[in-house]
């Protein structure tokens, strides 16, 4: 017998054991990972062995000490990247019919599929910088198109908005989109392949869940064995009910909402269920919050809202969280929530995103998670990560006091910076708003940056390039530097926003500036790129190709930088003090980590050119320790050099900034 001495290492973490075994001697060295096998079957080093044991208590010591120590060293290793998601359209994004008819048919304006996301579509979007791919529409929602053939019931056009319907008036959790298929039948089988691909090329999935509402038709006919419908349990006598998953109006029936602006379904086409009517009886709330029963034009009339145990009078029936549950694990919520009595409704909407978790789906976009108690997703979310603790999970919530919450008792991994970040920057992008308004907001999310989703568009917002936001795709360029550098957080780009897609036209419901998400259609500066499937870009403008460069070269930066996940200094106001020619259209800050150092500045104006001699103050160059001298840097966009003087230790670059032009400078 021989005794071994086997030390495990894990990055700052080591495991030392002790035991015996026939002699053998195993070596293996990875470059962070590796472990030794040390076998000892000499009596002649019994000495050597005793003296390795002592060493051995001093060594477990430290392992304990390391493990204890460094907690930061612990969170930037849970970040170690910067995340970047796509969302798009699967209707739309493959889709190259030209036609763009109002109001057209699937036959007439052609729809997207699964399966246009091909191999070559899906390596051209992971060598854009992708990293998660966020397919929008992908739960079978109401729609125009007649699938009766299929099994699926027909969907009435006055609780309908467009043809192709709304991607969040989802009527079936448990399938996808039949428009999205090549043959319906299959739908699910296909969904899955796409799913298969996008993991094949190193990117992961998001799809939406919607758990504040669901279509006014909805009709779960993939249910599971044992699943049973929303509202198929429900006491309808009453307005609420704990478990009942639908708020009711009893002794009225639900009326279509009166038309504003000529407003006709499907543009007036004649349809068999378009009479004005829809047979709901009694009528439920809508899906935000009206408890009428012929809700407003502009209310979200085609679903209703689901009741998570929340009375009418907002008493909640349901366990709190505890105090200081808000630095609590997801562990300790999941095991706080497994064995409580819950409403049916937080049941329902678990065992959902459960099912997808299962499909191969690694994390959901949440809708308007703010109108769904914080409690439920302590619930949910809890559930999900003890699955898939690396889910992906992505809130929509808009008010600022709710961020912490939703954050720490709602386990939600990241939520739009919308009302702070991207509202002031869209006011800068649009010269009615000051750069000197983003240091606050990026000082006052310090201790949550990390989790706050930074973008420039999406579904909900307007195009860059269109008159209504900034009227040319370019303006985007300096917002988005700052945007994707500013913080460890992840970026999102919307699709066709690469190619300066300004949304100019009408679809059908909704007005331009905004890509339709309502109708079937074409999205035009897309399509150039799609290049009849080729995905190549073929088609595209001089212009269009340089803006599509621009954010592949920023996307992958932004992947591979290791002081985007590290310290963060303002040094615009410093600059706005200091600094001659540096003003409110210009915009700078530093990044740095133990092996990269990082001068952001962007010129928002595009017109004016800015020169000056931006300064970098003297704590900086102490905490870079950076003694006296000169100092090169390279731009990571496009390669152009400057230098970093430091004298009497305060940092000194000479710059020119053309119209909306940005440097990410690396120090050499």
């Amino acid at each position: 017998m021989s005794t071994l001495v086997i030390l495990i290492y894990f990055g700052q973490y080591c495991i030392v054991i002790l035991t015996s075994i026939w002699s053998k001697v195993i070596v293996k060295l990875k470059s962070k990972n590796y472990y030794q096998i040390v076998s000892f079957n000499n009596k002649r080093m019994k000495k050597q062995l005793i003296l390795i044991s002592a060493g051995l208590v001093l060594l477990i010591a430290a392992c304990v000490s390391s493990h204890k120590g460094d907690k930061t060293a612990q969170a930037d290793a849970g970040k170690a990247h910067k995340t970047v998601v796509y969302q798009v359209f699967p209707r739309l994004f493959g889709n190259t019919n030209t036609t763009n008819k109002p109001w057209g048919t699937i036959e007439e304006n052609g729809v997207g599929k699964f399966n246009d996301f091909t191999d070559t579509a899906l390596e051209e979007l992971k060598a854009l910088g992708v990293t998660h791919m966020w397919y929008t529409g992908v739960p079978h929602h109401a729609v125009i198109t007649d699938y009766t053939t299929y099994g699926i019931s027909q969907d009435d056009p006055d609780v309908v908005k467009g043809r192709a319907g709304s991607p969040y008036a989802v009527k079936d959790y448990y399938n996808v989109n039949p428009d999205l298929a090549v043959d319906p039948a299959k739908r699910l089988e296909e969904f899955k392949a796409l799913i298969d691909r996008t993991h094949k090329h190193g990117m992961k999935v998001l799809i939406d869940i919607i758990p504040n509402h669901v279509a006014r038709n909805y009709k779960g006919l993939s249910n599971p064995e044992g699943v049973a419908d929303f509202g198929a349990s429900d006491d309808v006598t009453v307005a609420y009910k704990r478990d009942n998953n639908f708020y009711y109006i009893p002794g009225e029936s639900f009326q279509v909402p009166v038309a504003e602006g000529n407003y006709k379904p499907l543009g007036g086409e004649a349809h068999p269920l378009a009479d004005g009517k829809f047979g709901e009886s009694p009528a439920k709330w809508t899906g935000n919050g009206s408890r009428l029963a012929q809700p407003h034009f502009h209310d979200w009339y085609e679903t209703v809202k689901i009741n998570y145990g929340v009375s009418p009078d907002g008493k909640k029936e349901f366990d709190l969280l505890p105090d200081g549950f808000d630095k609590k694990s997801y562990q300790d919520h999941y095991a706080f929530g497994k064995d409580k009595d819950v409403p049916d409704s937080w049941t329902k909407f678990s065992d959902i995103a459960l099912y997808w978790l299962d499909m191969g789906v690694d994390g959901f976009r949440y809708d308007m998670a703010e109108m769904v108690p914080v409690e439920f997703w302590s619930f949910m979310n809890s559930s999900i990560k003890m699955k898939n603790p690396d889910a992906f999970l992505l809130a929509e919530v808009y008010n600022p006091s709710l961020y912490r919450d939703y954050i720490h008792l709602g386990k939600m991994d990241y939520l739009y910076d919308k009302v702070e970040l991207y509202d002031t920057l869209k006011h800068i992008m649009q010269g009615n708003g000051l750069t000197d308004n983003l240091p606050a907001i990026q000082d006052g999310l310090a201790d949550i940056e990390h989790h706050m989703l930074h973008f420039l568009e999406n579904h909900d917002e307007q195009r860059i390039a269109s008159p209504e936001f900034a009227g040319d795709a370019l303006k985007g360029k300096p917002a988005m530097v700052a945007s994707a550098t500013i913080s460890s957080a992840p970026t999102m780009l919307y699709y066709g926003q690469e190619v300066g897609e300004p949304g100019a036209e009408d679809a059908g419901f909704g007005t331009h500036s905004r890509t339709t998400i309502f109708d079937y259609f074409g999205v035009p500066h897309l399509q150039r790129w799609v290049n009849n499937g080729r995905f190549d870009g073929g088609q595209l403008s001089k212009d269009e190709k340089e803006l599509r460069d621009f954010y592949k070269r920023l996307l992958n930066f932004t992947k591979g930088s290791s002081a985007l996940m590290g310290e963060y200094k303002d040094i615009h106001q410093y600059n706005r003090e200091h600094t001659k020619g540096y003003n409110h259209r210009v915009y700078s800050f530093v990044r740095w980590s133990a092996h990269e150092h990082l001068v952001i500045l962007s010129n928002f104006d595009g017109e004016a050119t800015y020169g000056f001699n931006l300064s970098i103050p003297a704590g900086i160059i102490k905490d870079w320790e950076l003694t006296d001298g000169t100092y090169q840097l390279i731009d990571q966009l496009y390669g152009s050099q400057a230098e970093l003087v430091v004298e009497n230790g305060i940092g000194t670059v000479k710059t020119e900034l053309q119209p909306l032009q940005s440097f990410i400078y690396a120090l050499k």
